[in-house]
């Protein structure tokens, strides 16, 4: 019973955090606008796995390893700016030909499905400010002599599950607008504000001198 507090007052501080506005948000809401509910599906499930990775890192200490090299922390942070940046400038140099594909027009390919899910997963592991948030601030929910590695896991569990419902409210919210999503006009100009979006990002995490 003395578990229950911790993690209940944990969930509160995930669900306000999960649907505070971030990359993960916009690389969803991009996907299943441009590719329709699947390839919002295939982005999700890749932003998934990468927070498993950074929670199973973060439990086992290997993001505190990371954090205490600061060169090695610098150099993975500045490359996921980069990616950041490369997605947000392709979207402003080819709005709609860059999309992975035109609802309604043409049906969604595997490579399609492998790029969403590639990009949401590339996206989190390339972001070290998931692991050294999941090390920060995990440990202020764990109680007094529980084990810390079972229960880290078990927190990191629950934030992706309850991402996991966000992704899933995200996604189901463009199926009402699916006819508009599909215009190629209004393509180009979520495809600009996206890159915009990714491009803003991308300067955050590479300028961020708390990461």
């Amino acid at each position: 019973m003395h578990d229950l507090l911790p993690i209940l007052t944990f969930m509160v501080a995930a669900a306000i955090l999960t649907i505070t506005p971030g990359v993960d948000t916009a690389m969803i809401l991009r996907a299943a606008s441009a590719g329709g509910p699947g390839a919002g599906v295939a982005a999700a499930f890749g932003i998934s796995l990468g927070c498993v990775f950074w929670g199973i890192a973060a439990a086992f200490g290997l993001t505190a390893m990371l954090a205490a090299s600061g060169l090695v922390f610098l150099g993975l942070k500045l490359i996921g700016a980069a990616y950041l940046l490369r997605i947000g400038i392709g979207l402003l140099a080819r709005p709609g030909r860059a999309s992975l594909f035109v609802p309604g027009r043409m049906p969604l390919s595997r490579l399609g499905f492998a790029l969403a899910f590639r990009r949401g997963l590339t996206t989190n592991l390339l972001n070290p400010k998931i692991g050294i948030f999941y090390i920060t601030f995990l440990p202020q929910f764990i109680p007094h002599g529980a084990d810390v590695a079972a229960f880290s896991l078990l927190l990191a569990g629950i934030h992706i599950l309850i991402s996991a419902l966000w992704f899933t409210l995200l996604i189901g919210l463009t199926a009402p607008l699916g006819r508009w999503l599909a215009q190629p006009l209004t393509i180009k100009w979520l495809d600009r504000l996206a890159g915009l979006v990714f491009i803003g990002f991308g300067l955050r995490l590479a300028f961020d001198k708390t990461a």
